[in-house]
């Protein structure tokens, strides 16, 4: 049984940062973990990907350049910056066992989300 509990959000102004914490429990095969978004009314999108023993990282054009992935031991990070109202959403991190890490759909496991709302 593998558990992710996500945390960090809130309603902060357009230009400021927060950072989300997913801490991961329970026995799980280490491919990748993600943070994916899911504003009002919008399907669910991809943010960005750390291949779990490092070495690689990707970002969605929206967030490049603004937005850090991280981990250290079992828990993710994702340090956001210079946010904008269009960032405002349920955020969600997922694990990953085997392949196509873009699709949403292919994640293991989910947390339970942390919402974020950003204002003008």
């Amino acid at each position: 049984q593998v558990t992710l509990v996500e945390s960090g959000g809130g309603l902060v102004q357009a230009g400021d940062s927060l950072r989300l914490s997913c801490t991961a429990s329970g026995y799980f095969e280490k491919t990748a973990v993600a943070w994916f978004r899911q504003g009002p009314g919008k399907e669910r999108e991809f943010v960005t990907v750390l291949r779990w023993n490092g070495g690689f990282t990707y970002y969605a054009d929206s967030v490049k350049g603004r937005f850090a992935i991280s981990r250290d031991e079992n828990t993710v990070y994702l340090q956001m910056n210079a946010l904008k109202p269009e960032d405002t959403a349920v955020y969600y991190c997922g694990l990953l066992t085997g392949s196509d890490w873009k699709q949403w759909r292919s994640y293991d496991y989910w947390g339970q989300g942390t919402q974020v709302t950003v204002s003008s």
